[in-house]
């Protein structure tokens, strides 16, 4: 029997069809996947399964029972728990706080056990295999502990179905392999979990069946190993994807940048030497915590360095702030969008403007009517799926904000393009638009510097990889001679490889 079924689910908004009669089954002890590119369905399916959504019609049973007019505290007694990207925990409350809230059903007058609250928190985080102290405040750690913590949460509400939507979004190989564990340890124990990712690679590594999703309808649901990763991409899109990568040959030009013994104690960069050239697409590869988003921020002089020369076109700069990057011709796209790239309550105007409000500007007063130019031309250019410009950002997909960012450093015409993981959280066909726009950008001659956490991204789209470790260079490889193996090896520090 199911643990869990729904049934005929539909669920419109306006005039749009979010879901449209969409069945789906987990069963006790499955990691179950559920794919499709943004707009699929699949956050509307995961908020009526928590209750945050009532459907418009259809059912959905657990246990075999049915579960009617459910909400979200319904749900989390009823063990239905969710786990998202950016982890929902009080950053100025201790873990052990963290966890009670998720499990302690006392009265507003019974008194706090603090040592039974620590007891207890020690024992769920040592079941997801996570050594972080109770006492510990979450703003203090990293993401993935965030995300152990979310799911020891979930265990001591006895959860019977975890939803955990893009669980490894921001980690590097090592911490997926220890959720992946976790993730084993939690099916061996009959826990249902519903796996949501645009990494199609870790599915068949963790997954026991996949369900796709489009426009939200059902495609198919088929056991992991009877897929492979080409039929999944034509499930999820409707069409053959050939060219998830877009890499073309382009003419390489002149040195943009040039860094000799560029070092900086704060960011903990050091010995630093990189050439990026015209029409070059370098990838910065490493693992997290090498290095290469610090060295990121020194280029654009949010942690100046302090040791080392940097050149751009030939003649040595000192690049002591954001401004004065800008004025250079270096434009960063950071990792986190939602918190850095973009302004989710501001419409794409006014977004695509941020970087060149002084341009348009005269006498301190903007140009409505020049920023308005500036939005449509580059929502034209990047192809951005937006239903006018006056949209606020935070109501678009993840690929379109993330296009917005990038627009938005396009508009001061750099030379320099610095992308900090520019496709982590989008789906696959997004990935492939903006794969494509960084070719066309190198192929008009702008210098490109890529960080990706993805190494298929990296070797698919750099002309060389530059492999960094513990904060300096550990190796640099042509196209040619980068394979995974390669630079996996220098990332752990093996430069015999």
């Amino acid at each position: 029997m199911a643990l869990l079924r729904a049934c005929g689910i539909s669920k419109a908004f306006g005039g749009v069809q979010a879901l449209k009669g969409v069945s789906f089954e987990l069963r006790a002890g499955e990691v179950h996947a559920l794919v499709g590119e943004n707009g699929a369905g699949k956050s509307t399916l995961i908020k009526i399964i928590t209750g945050a959504l009532q459907p418009d019609e259809g059912t959905l049973e657990l246990a075999g029972q049915p579960v009617v007019h459910s909400d979200p505290v319904t749900a989390r007694r009823l063990g239905i728990a969710a786990i998202y990207q950016q982890p929902a925990l009080f950053p100025e409350l201790t873990v052990a706080e963290n966890i009670a809230l998720g499990v302690e059903q006392g009265s507003a007058w019974q008194p706090v056990r603090w040592g039974d609250r620590r007891v207890k928190a020690r024992e769920l985080l040592t079941r997801v295999g996570a050594s972080i102290h109770p006492d510990s405040e979450v703003c203090s750690l990293t993401m993935p502990e965030q995300q152990l913590v979310e799911i020891a949460r979930a265990l001591g509400a006895e959860a019977r179905v975890l939803i955990m939507d893009e669980p490894t979004a921001s980690l590097s190989e090592r911490e997926v392999e220890k959720l992946h564990n976790v993730v084993r340890g939690l099916r061996s124990a009959g826990v249902g979990i519903v796996y949501i990712s645009h990494r199609l690679d870790e599915l068949f590594q963790i997954a026991d069946r996949v369900t796709v999703l489009r426009d939200g309808a059902l495609v198919a649901t088929q056991p992991m190993n009877q897929v492979d990763r080409v039929g999944l991409i034509r499930m999820m899109v409707g069409r053959e994807l050939t060219a998830v990568f877009p890499k073309t040959t382009v003419k390489i030009g002149e040195p943009v940048i040039e860094l000799r013994e560029v070092g900086c104690r704060v960011a903990g960069v050091r010995g630093i030497d990189l050439t990026v050239r015209a029409g070059e697409i370098v990838g910065l590869a490493g693992l997290v915590g090498a290095g290469r988003t610090e060295l990121a921020r020194v280029l654009f002089g949010l942690t100046p360095a302090d040791e080392g020369q940097i050149a751009l076109r030939g003649k040595r700069v000192a690049i002591d702030s954001p401004r004065r990057a800008i004025e250079l011709g270096i434009a960063y796209v950071p990792e986190d969008r939602r918190r850095h790239g973009v302004i989710l309550d501001l419409p794409v105007a006014a977004n695509t403007s941020l970087a060149v409000l002084n341009q348009l500007s005269a006498g301190g007063r903007l140009s409505f009517a020049r920023e308005k130019v500036l939005a449509r031309t580059m929502v034209e250019r990047l192809a951005v799926k937006t239903s006018s410009i006056d949209t606020p950002v935070g109501e678009l997909s993840g690929g379109n904000q993330q296009k917005i960012a990038v627009a938005r450093w396009l508009a001061t015409e750099p030379s320099l393009l610095i992308l900090d993981e520019p496709t982590q959280g989008i789906d696959i066909g997004a990935k492939a638009e903006i794969h494509r726009l960084m070719g066309d950008l190198a192929a008009r001659g702008m210098a490109i510097l890529l960080i990706s956490s993805e190494l298929p991204e990296i070797l698919g789209m750099s002309d060389r990889v530059v492999v960094m470790r513990a904060g300096a260079i550990e190796g640099d490889l042509n196209r040619g001679d980068a394979t995974q193996e390669r630079v996996l090896s220098l990332a752990l520090g093996h430069k015999a490889a």
